[in-house]
C-alpha cells in the first residue's frame, strides 16, 4: 500500500511525540533509531505561529505550511489537530471541512456538544473522525484484553482506576492551558483510563463523582516562566464511580492535588481472579494476574506489538512510548475498508463520560450517559504497524 500523506495543525510539546513515531527518532539520545512508518508520510506541518511551524520541520526535514495552506493541499488525506484544547473543535470542523479525515490529541473536542456536532458534520461530509489517546493500542493493554476475553478472571465486578500528581507547572514551559476549559485532571488524563476500561469492559451506562478545586491559584516552577501564576479555572480534584453497561463498577480518583501517593494506577477484580493493568499513559508496562486468592504472577506480553521501552523519563523510568499508533490504524483502516480503533465513536462517548464526571460532582447526582460505543476491535499479537496491515 502506499503511505497516506499526514498534515499536522500545531507544533507544541506533543507534536514531537508524534513525528518521531512517524519518522523512527529516537525519543532519548543514545537509544537507536527505528525504521520511518510505511503507512503514513508527514508531508507538512502548520501553526498559527509561522516560524514555530518552520523551526519544527527543519528538525525533522519535513514541509512546513500555513494552516490554510496545509487545508488546501489536496495531497494531504488525513490532518492531525495537536492545538490547545480549546482549539479542537474549531480546527477540527475546518479539516471536515476542507474534506479531509480528522486525528486530533484528546480530548476530541473541549465539550460534548461540540464532539457530536463534529461527527454529524463528518458522517454528512463523507469522511472519518479519529483521537487520542491510542495507548489502549499497546502491548500492556492488549495483554489485558486478551485475559478479559478469555474469561481467566470471570466476568469483572469492580476495580479502580487512579491517576494522581500534582500537575504540570511544574515541568510544562508553557501550563496555562491545562488548568482552563478543557483541561484538568478528568479532561487531560481522564481519556487515557476512560478509554482504556471502554476498551476492556465496554460502554459506560451512568456517572456519579465529588469534584473540587484544591488550589485557586497555582505558581509555575518549569523555565521560562518560572515565578508566575496561573489562575485555575477548572476541578483538579474528582473522584467518580462509573457504572458500566456490563454491570460492572470502577472507582476512578483524579488530582492534581496530590504531591505523593503508593496507589496503583489500574486494578480490575472479577469474579475469579484479579488484574493489575499497567499504567494507561504508556503502551507497554507489566500486567500481573491473581487466579481465585493466589499469588500475583506476571503475564508476558511481549507477543503483543509496542511494548519494547524506548523512552527514558525524566525520573529515569524506561517506558513505551509509540504515540502514533492510533493515527496508523486509521490510515490503515481508510485503504482497507474496515473500522479504526480509536475512532470519533469511541472519543465522543469518552468524552460525555468526563463531561458527566464534572456535572455529576457540581449537582451531585448520578448522571445517565446518552451515547454508548462498540468496543474497539483487538490489536492482532504481532510485531510492530505491519499488525495494522492484517
Amino acid at each position: 500500500m502506499q503511505p497516506i500523506n499526514i498534515g499536522i495543525i500545531g507544533t507544541g510539546v506533543i507534536c514531537d511525540s508524534y513525528l518521531r513515531g512517524a519518522l523512527g527518532v529516537p525519543a532519548n539520545e543514545g537509544r537507536p533509531a527505528a525504521s520511518p512508518s510505511r503507512i503514513i508520510n508527514i508531508k507538512s506541518v502548520a501553526d498559527i505561529r509561522p516560524e514555530a511551524a518552520k523551526a519544527k520541520a527543519d528538525a525533522f526535514g519535513v514541509g512546513s505550511e500555513t494552516v490554510d495552506g496545509l487545508l488546501a493541499d489536496p495531497e494531504i488525506s488525513i490532518v492531525l489537530n495537536l492545538t490547545i484544547p480549546l482549539a479542537h473543535a474549531e480546527v477540527n470542523r475546518a479539516i471536515v471541512a476542507a474534506g479531509k479525515h480528522a486525528y486530533a490529541e484528546k480530548p476530541l473536542c473541549a465539550s460534548f456538544g461540540e464532539a457530536q456536532a463534529l461527527l454529524a458534520q463528518a458522517t454528512k461530509a463523507g469522511v472519518r473522525v479519529g483521537g487520542a489517546p491510542d495507548t489502549f493500542l499497546g502491548a500492556g493493554h492488549q495483554a489485558c484484553r486478551r485475559i478479559i476475553d478469555s474469561g481467566r478472571i470471570g466476568k469483572v465486578i469492580s476495580g479502580s482506576a487512579t491517576v494522581l500528581s500534582h500537575g504540570m507547572e511544574h515541568w510544562h514551559p508553557n501550563p496555562n492551558f491545562y488548568f482552563m476549559k478543557g483541561g484538568g485532571p478528568i479532561l487531560d488524563m481522564g481519556p487515557y483510563y476512560v478509554t482504556d476500561l471502554v476498551q476492556l469492559l465496554g460502554p459506560v451506562a451512568r456517572v456519579a463523582a465529588t469534584t473540587c478545586i484544591g488550589n485557586p491559584v497555582r505558581t509555575i516552577t518549569s523555565q521560562p516562566r518560572a515565578g508566575e501564576t496561573i489562575d485555575v479555572d477548572i476541578e483538579t480534584t474528582a473522584t467518580a464511580l462509573l457504572e458500566f453497561v456490563s454491570g460492572a463498577t470502577i472507582t476512578l480518583a483524579a488530582s492534581w492535588d496530590v504531591w505523593k501517593n503508593k496507589r496503583l494506577p489500574f486494578e480490575l477484580y472479577g469474579v475469579d481472579g484479579s488484574l493489575i493493568v499497567p499504567d494507561p499513559n504508556f503502551f507497554g508496562g507489566t500486567v500481573e494476574i491473581s487466579d481465585q486468592g493466589g499469588d500475583w504472577t506476571a503475564v508476558d506480553i511481549s507477543a503483543h506489538p509496542f511494548h519494547t521501552p524506548n523512552r527514558t523519563m525524566r525520573d529515569g523510568r524506561e517506558v513505551a512510548d509509540y504515540r502514533i499508533i492510533g493515527l496508523l490504524d486509521m490510515a490503515a483502516a481508510i485503504q482497507q475498508g474496515r473500522p479504526h480503533r480509536a475512532s470519533g465513536e469511541l472519543t465522543t462517548h469518552v468524552l460525555e463520560v468526563l463531561e458527566a464526571v464534572g456535572t455529576a460532582g457540581a449537582e451531585r447526582r448520578w448522571v445517565d450517559l446518552t451515547t454508548t460505543c462498540e468496543r474497539p476491535a483487538p490489536v492482532p499479537q504481532g510485531a510492530g504497524e505491519e499488525v495494522f496491515l492484517a
